[in-house]
């Protein structure tokens, strides 16, 4: 093997970890950013994150058919070029539109709103086929098992990274929310990520990126991803993860914004960073155990730790406070809050490891089937976007803290995955590509 050889699956796995952290930092500005939103139209606070997993319905397919015809690289140049353009129209929201009224009534709906909407599901397609590109082939170029979850922990403590930042930004940009902030207060914050995006398209451009799967387009598929259970059962466990994922923090943000205190807006971007700061701490350390430690015992450990967590969120009294940890060197602002935040957070060192670990244990022995699969994922990510925006309708008809019940169920489900739907019984399906060729050869 040459020396250009061997660092190739270096310069991949690198530029995979960068664009892992893209997607988190698109993907979290859509609860804080709907926060704004949110104080001037009541049902729009999770609409901007509901328009952005929507994507995910109608293009992870289409991602996982890209993969296949233009392979890794060239689907996430595209990827990043309608990321840039995404931005682009939530940063007109900010300058376009206010004064225009496009539905009317006692709290008319202006034209901004919905531009910023646009916006948000652009940049979902953005994520959605990032997220095809980045998951499968990190499995691919780890050999898949715990090496392949090891890469997909490492890229997700990057993405952890980028997510604790992101709402604090907007936080600090923001401060307290009133019916006169609009998006114009973190336009600093849009124009860096489409600069970033545009670099990252040069830079990526010119990077020789080895496609770990070669061919792909001239193999026979006899069966489909979904033809294997543990797959099935995975896809599911995606869709109640991501719900989980964003829900958690997002209504937590959503709640404390609404408090009646100085400077809400940025304690509760604040303690949304902290869980996605759980998040990095708990990827950071999955990383490093993940070659030992194998996927099924670090999900089974994560979700059962979550459950009970939440559960002790939803019956803890509410007037029980504590005063949030502040640091200075993240800009992290501390504030009294209930205690029941403590444990939302700390959720955050469970649901780090999640996405990985059900991903490569949904994707194993697929072989060939694994981008479709990945397709199939990026679909049911959709549920980033549907389950916290029925958990944001149970929370302003019922209460923030009992929304968290549906949580608490989505986790139930993900610890049955781990303790038995993630076994593969469809071990008779052909699925190696050598196979495949051998058999075009003959």
């Amino acid at each position: 093997m040459t020396q250009s050889t061997q660092k190739r699956p270096v310069v991949a796995i690198v530029t995979m970890f960068f664009i892992f952290a893209m997607i988190s930092f698109v993907t979290n500005m859509a609860a804080p950013f709907g926060n704004i939103w949110g104080f001037r139209y009541e049902w729009a606070g999770m609409a901007g994150n509901l328009m952005n997993f929507t994507a995910y319905l109608f293009m992870g397919i289409p991602a996982g058919n890209m993969l296949i015809r233009y392979g890794y690289k060239k689907t996430a140049l595209i990827a990043l070029a309608v990321g840039a353009i995404g931005l682009g129209i939530q940063l007109l929201s900010s300058v376009v539109g206010d004064n225009v009224i496009v539905i009317g009534g006692e709290n008319p709906t202006t034209l901004n709103l919905f531009i910023y909407l646009l916006g948000a599901l652009v940049c979902g397609v953005c994520v959605c086929m990032l997220n095809t590109v980045v998951n499968p082939m990190l499995n691919l170029l780890g050999g898949g098992g715990n090496k392949g979850n090891q890469l997909i922990q490492t890229g997700g403590a990057l993405n952890s990274l980028s997510g604790t930042l992101t709402p604090m930004f907007v936080g600090v940009l923001v401060g307290t929310l009133t019916k006169e902030t609009t998006m114009a207060s973190v336009a600093p914050l849009v124009i860096t990520g489409i600069v970033i995006f545009v670099l990252a398209f040069i830079i990526i451009s010119f990077v020789k990126i080895q496609e770990p799967q070669a061919n792909l387009s001239k193999v026979k598929y006899e069966h489909s991803p979904l033809s294997f259970r543990h797959c099935t059962l995975g896809i599911i466990a995606i869709f109640f993860y991501v719900g989980i994922e964003i829900g958690i923090p997002g209504e937590m943000n959503a709640w404390i914004s609404r408090e009646s205190f100085e400077g809400a807006a940025a304690v509760a971007g604040s303690l949304a960073a902290l869980y996605w700061l759980m998040m990095l701490i708990g990827r950071s350390v999955s990383s490093a155990i993940s070659g030992k430690v194998s996927t099924r015992a670090q999900l089974l450990t994560a979700s059962g730790v979550a459950i009970v967590l939440v559960l002790i969120a939803i019956l803890l009294p509410e007037d029980i406070t504590f005063k949030s940890p502040g640091i200075d060197a993240l800009n992290i602002t501390s504030g009294e809050v209930p205690m029941k935040t403590l444990f939302l957070f700390l959720c955050g060192l469970c649901t780090s490891v999640m996405w990985g670990g059900i991903f490569n244990l949904a994707t194993e022995g697929l072989g060939k089937y694994t981008p479709k699969a990945s397709g199939l994922f990026m679909t049911m990510v959709v549920g980033g976007g549907v389950m916290p925006f029925i958990q944001d309708w149970i929370g302003r008809s019922v209460g923030y803290v009992a929304s968290y019940w549906l949580v608490f169920a989505m986790l139930v489900y993900i610890f049955y995955y781990a303790l038995i739907g993630s076994k593969n019984v469809n071990k008779d399906i052909p699925v190696s590509l050598e196979d495949v060729m051998e058999e075009e050869l003959v």
